[in-house]
């Protein structure tokens, strides 16, 4: 069975070919290594009918299962029609949590009992019918960190079998703003590991943010889009957080994710975000790229918009790659 959100960001190596299945669209890409370079060789674009797919923690997420099949067919077969692939799905798919162990079982199915035992009483549906996993985070002198990640088993399935169905195995099953963090990582120089940095990634239907030190995720928060509050609001919240109670020293960047690809609905105009996120973080606010992690070939034109898709695609993509400092 795939791993949701396997053991690190960037642990496992990665599968050939990449689908994000989002709210409003398939999107897909597949990465070619030229020599030591990697380049996105292809990548597709499918819409999806509106209401096709409705993003959810506790219910089935998929309405029209036919179109959503269909769409993921046709971005297989235009990035090559690969059979094994990397699934991306919304951050809404699951829970995310950061939990601490003062003292950590030295056994894994201890420290897995460990886990699911201290975010049961917080998942909003039978423990038992979770899919847990959970990587290790920062180490203090109050214990160690897990991000945690926790998601309804036939949820996660119900997406692997729509890939299976256009004909490509799931190898992989992971959430869009860590692989848009992966892109990040995997890009040299590597970040060291005392570096607060801040992404925001915006999605149709959610807002999600992860405050970073280094490779590690120090906090994390999604919200519907839907919620009452501006996006600038809500990191002003998050920074006020990040100083108040992680002691943050300062952050040397910020990245936003998603804006140009989805206009803004959170917020308006791409520029007038980033003016507002710069004058509330006091710091330059950066777009996402990945091509200093994978080169785009002559035959793709880099819109903000195709940048902000290929993210997720090429972080995933680009899992394993280690960076050198």
């Amino acid at each position: 069975m795939s791993s949701f959100l396997t053991r690190a960001l960037r642990e496992t190596s990665g599968p050939p070919a990449a689908i994000e299945v989002a709210a409003n669209r398939v999107s897909g890409a597949s990465v070619e290594w030229h020599g030591t370079q990697p380049v996105v060789a292809s990548h597709a674009v499918e819409l999806l009918p509106d209401g096709a797919l409705v993003p959810s923690l506790t219910a089935h997420n998929a309405a029209d299962r036919k179109a959503v099949t269909a769409a993921i067919s046709t971005v297989l077969e235009r990035i090559g029609r690969p059979r094994r692939i990397g699934l991306i799905v919304p951050d809404v798919v699951a829970k995310v949590s950061i939990v601490r162990f003062a003292q950590v079982p030295a056994r894994e199915q201890d420290l897995e009992q460990l886990v699911r035992w201290q975010v049961k009483k917080t998942t909003p549906f039978p423990i038992d019918d979770a899919q847990v996993t959970f990587v290790r985070g920062i180490q203090s002198t109050d214990g160690q960190d897990f991000l945690v990640s926790v998601a309804r088993r036939e949820i996660v399935e119900e997406y692997e079998s729509l890939c299976a169905a256009a004909g490509a195995t799931a190898g992989i099953v992971d959430l869009a703003t860590f692989n848009v963090l992966n892109a990040v990582l995997a890009a040299p120089p590597a970040i060291s590991e005392a570096t607060d940095w801040l992404l925001v990634n915006v999605a149709l239907d959610s807002l999600s943010i992860a405050l970073m030190r280094g490779p590690h995720v120090i906090f994390f928060r999604n919200r519907a889009a839907e919620s009452e509050g501006t996006l600038a609001d809500l990191v002003h919240q998050t920074a006020m957080y990040y100083e108040d109670r992680l002691q943050g020293g300062g952050l040397s960047r910020v990245v936003l994710a998603g804006a140009a690809e989805h206009d803004v609905h959170h917020a308006g105009d791409v520029d007038q975000l980033r003016r507002t996120l710069e004058q509330r973080l006091r710091t330059t606010v950066e777009s996402i790229d990945p091509r200093p992690a994978a080169a785009l070939t002559d035959r793709i034109s880099a819109a903000p918009a195709l940048l902000d898709t290929l993210s997720p695609l090429v972080g995933l993509l680009l899992r394993h790659r280690e960076t050198a400092a």
